[in-house]
C-alpha cells in the first residue's frame, strides 16, 4: 500500500514537471502569430499611396481689378457717359470764365480808383466853372465816372448861358436844379457801367451746383442700370460709375463757390464806388453853387 502511494506521488511530480516544461513553449507559440499582425500596420504606410497635400488657399482677387487704386479725376472724366461729360465741360468753361472776369474786374477797379484819385486832385485845384469843365473834359480823364458827372454839370451851366438864360440871382436855383438833374442822369448809369460780368457770376453761383447735381443723378442712374444688367452689387462694378457721377457735383461746386465769392466782393467794390460818387456829387454841386454866387 505504501509503495502504491509513493508511486502515485512520483507520477504526480513527474506530470507536474512535464507541464511546467511545456508551458513556455505553448506561450511562445500562442504569442508568435501576434508579432506579424502587430508589424502589419507599421508596414502598411510604406506601401500606401501618399495623401495629396492640402491645397493652398487662393489669393483673394483685388477689388477693382488692375485699376485698383489708380482712379484719377482725368480717368473718371474719360470714362464718364457723354451726358456727364457735357455737364463737366460746361461747368469747367463756366469756371474758367469766372476766373477771367475776376482778373479783368480787379484790373478795372484798380485803374478806375487810380484815375479817380488823380481827377479829384485836379478838380479840387480849380477856381471857376470853366476850369472845372476843362479838367472834366480832358483826355486824361475820359470815361471816368466822376469826370463825366462834373462835365455834365458844367455843360448844363454853359448851355444855359448860351441859351441866354440867367444862371445867377433869382435864376440860380433853377440853374442848380438843371445841373443836378444832368449829374443824376450820369450817376444813374454808374452801377450799370461798373456791374459788367456780375450777372454771369450770379448765374454761375446759383445754377452750377444744380447743373452738377443733374450730372450726378444721371451718372448714378446709369450705375444702377449697370447693376441691374450685370446682376451684381460688387463694389468694383458700382464704384467707378458713382465716382464719375460725384465728380460732376464736385466740378459744379468748384465753379459755383468762386463765382459767389467774386460776386459779393465786386458788389462791395461797386457799392463803395457808388458811395464815393455820392460824396463827389455833393462836392460838385457845392462848387458850382459857390461859383454861381460869385458870378464865375
Amino acid at each position: 500500500m505504501l509503495d502504491i502511494k509513493k508511486t502515485n506521488i512520483l507520477l504526480a511530480m513527474a506530470g507536474a514537471a512535464v507541464l511546467m516544461a511545456g508551458t513556455p513553449v505553448l506561450a511562445q507559440d500562442a504569442t508568435a502569430p501576434a508579432a506579424p499582425a502587430a508589424e502589419a500596420p507599421a508596414a502598411a504606410p510604406a506601401n500606401a499611396v501618399p495623401a495629396p497635400a492640402a491645397a493652398e488657399p487662393a489669393a483673394p482677387e483685388a477689388v477693382g481689378g488692375e485699376d485698383h487704386g489708380k482712379m484719377t479725376p482725368a480717368s473718371m472724366f474719360l470714362e464718364a457717359d457723354i451726358v456727364v461729360k457735357v455737364v463737366m465741360i460746361g461747368l469747367l468753361l463756366a469756371s474758367v470764365f469766372t476766373w477771367v472776369i475776376l482778373l479783368i474786374k480787379i484790373f478795372e477797379f484798380g485803374a478806375l480808383n487810380r484815375a479817380t484819385d488823380r481827377f479829384l486832385e485836379s478838380f479840387r485845384q480849380t477856381r471857376t466853372i470853366a476850369d472845372m469843365r476843362r479838367v472834366a473834359t480832358s483826355e486824361e480823364f475820359e470815361g471816368n465816372p466822376l469826370a463825366d458827372m462834373a462835365a455834365a454839370a458844367t455843360d448844363e451851366v454853359e448851355l444855359s448861358r448860351q441859351a441866354g438864360l440867367s444862371v445867377t440871382g433869382d435864376h440860380r436855383d433853377s440853374a442848380l436844379n438843371r445841373a443836378q438833374a444832368a449829374v443824376s442822369a450820369v450817376q444813374s448809369g454808374l452801377a450799370k457801367r461798373l456791374s459788367g460780368g456780375q450777372q454771369f457770376l450770379a448765374s454761375v453761383g446759383s445754377t452750377a451746383p444744380f447743373i452738377g447735381l443733374f450730372g450726378t443723378v444721371y451718372g448714378v442712374m446709369n450705375s444702377f442700370i449697370g447693376i441691374a444688367n450685370t446682376q451684381t452689387t460688387n463694389l468694383a462694378v458700382v464704384a467707378p460709375g458713382i465716382a464719375e457721377a460725384l465728380l460732376a457735383t464736385g466740378i459744379g461746386l468748384f465753379a459755383a463757390i468762386p463765382a459767389v465769392i467774386f460776386y459779393n466782393y465786386f458788389n462791395t467794390r461797386i457799392a463803395a464806388y457808388g458811395t464815393r460818387s455820392d460824396g463827389f456829387n455833393a462836392e460838385l454841386m457845392n462848387a458850382v453853387s459857390r461859383n454861381l454866387d460869385k458870378g464865375a
